[in-house]
């Protein structure tokens, strides 16, 4: 018995062993088969045939040795040869991305892919190549070339006689003397049929035409009709409207319901918050009315569309100086002045005749250099230069060229700028759906 168990465990070992040496001579045998695939492709490609080396690298990427990686690069090479013919490209493309896929895929074909693109003037792909390969290496090689190219625009088609600023992804547009409004991807949301029309926000905006003042939804649909005899209206945000009444100032909600306190003057709600005037003194109240700057100010900073409060900051004058409360407490300041803060980035302020750029600590983060500028929209802020305007980045480069009579602030990508021919859209390609855009 001991005899038989003997001889099985022998031959169980020498199954084993031939099991071992079947694996290693097999992958001798990949690597011998690569490397003859890989030597009658190079004897084509010294002859610049390359349609017959094409199947052999083919092949030879296939297995995974040492010289895979080698083989994968000839291949792309072929396939640029051939990249007119049918399918050469998509198959170049699968390639790229599969090396991409691995997890130690080296910056250069990343570099690789992002430069396909960008010859090929698809530059969103471009930069999703980037941002893909910075999340995977963070190397300082592909931020740069990602900042290089993120600030690469389209210039609508559109044009328009004048243009608010943007707000909730949305921006009124006047166009044949009428007012409308459209989305940040130049889809119409409003159409320009109205005299008047205020901010769109949550789902209405309010319009007037007529003198009838109305709310209309994002079909366009009357939803409320304002019954009191109105005189002006503001822009609607938060729920609340500036609504100007027998020479007062009152706030109403969207569906007209007006509040009881009265002011001689209400700028736009904007984070819960809207400069007010009351007997000749500002200060910023809440959506309830409640004073959350007192009314002890000259002036408070606002935008063209009356926004003054962001990241829990206010620009206030007193007398030729501006100062910034942030919670209500200044924390920087004298400035000459200001514009009010974005929901993100820097806030625009004037010294010395010059504008350059803080944070909400009152921090200089851009130094005064400029002639004009307004507060930063996403990553960008519109300077102007001499007698034109082009936008910055948060390093304070000049990375949209001052081309532009006007510009504003950006919005998801987009921005307006004033050209000769009227006002049009900017758009980045790596905001762009699609061939269209603003």
């Amino acid at each position: 018995m001991k005899r038989a168990s003997r001889i099985f465990l022998g031959l169980a070992l020498f199954a084993f062993v031939g099991i071992v040496w079947f694996i290693v001579l097999g992958a001798e045998t990949d690597v011998q088969r690569q490397d003859e695939l890989i030597r009658q492709a190079k004897d084509y490609l010294s002859n610049e045939i390359f349609i017959l080396a094409l199947p052999l690298l083919e092949e030879a990427v296939e297995f995974d040795t040492e010289r895979t990686f080698e083989a994968e690069g000839m291949l792309k090479d072929v396939y640029l040869q051939l990249i007119d013919q049918r399918g050469m490209r998509r198959n170049y493309l699968d390639l790229l991305s599969r090396q991409m896929s691995r997890s130690d895929a080296p910056v250069e074909v990343f570099v690789e892919a992002a430069e396909f693109h960008l010859e090929n003037n698809r530059i969103r792909d471009a930069l999703n190549v980037l941002n893909y390969g910075i999340s995977r290496t963070d190397s300082e090689t592909l931020i740069a070339m990602y900042e290089n190219n993120r600030y690469t625009f389209r210039l609508g088609f559109n044009i328009y006689t004048d243009v608010t600023a943007f707000h909730e992804g949305t921006i009124g547009v006047k166009e044949g003397g009428f007012w409308g409004i459209l989305r940040s991807n130049g889809n119409v949301l409003i159409p320009s049929e109205y005299d008047r029309v205020s901010t769109f926000s949550g789902d209405r905006a309010i319009v007037q035409r007529d003198g009838e003042i109305f709310a209309v939804d994002r079909a366009n649909n009357r939803i409320a009709l304002l019954e009191e005899n109105a005189s002006d209206f503001g822009n609607f945000a938060n729920n609340r409207l500036p609504l100007l009444i027998n020479g007062k100032w009152y706030r109403a909600t969207g569906s007209f319901e007006l509040g009881s306190a009265t002011f001689d003057w209400i700028g736009m709600h904007s984070n819960g918050n809207a400069a007010a005037l009351l007997d000749g003194r500002w200060g910023v109240i809440d959506s309830a009315a409640n004073w959350v700057i007192p009314a002890e100010y000259d002036a408070i900073i606002m935008d063209e569309l009356g926004r003054a409060y962001a990241q829990g900051a206010v620009f206030v004058r007193q007398g030729d100086s501006v100062y910034l409360l942030v919670n209500g407490e200044q924390v920087a300041g004298p400035f000459e002045d200001a514009r009010p803060f974005g929901n993100e980035g820097y806030a625009a302020v004037k010294d010395n005749g010059r504008w350059g750029f803080i944070d909400i600590s009152g921090e200089v983060q851009i130094d005064f250099r400029f002639d004009d500028a307004l507060s930063f929209g996403q990553h960008l802020a519109a300077v102007r230069i001499g007698d034109y305007w082009g936008y910055v980045s948060l390093f304070g480069e000049l990375v949209i060229e001052a081309d532009f009579l006007e510009a504003k602030s950006f919005d998801n990508g987009s921005a307006p700028v004033l050209t000769e021919r009227g006002w049009r859209f900017i758009t980045l390609h790596e905001f762009m759906e699609g061939p269209g855009g603003l």
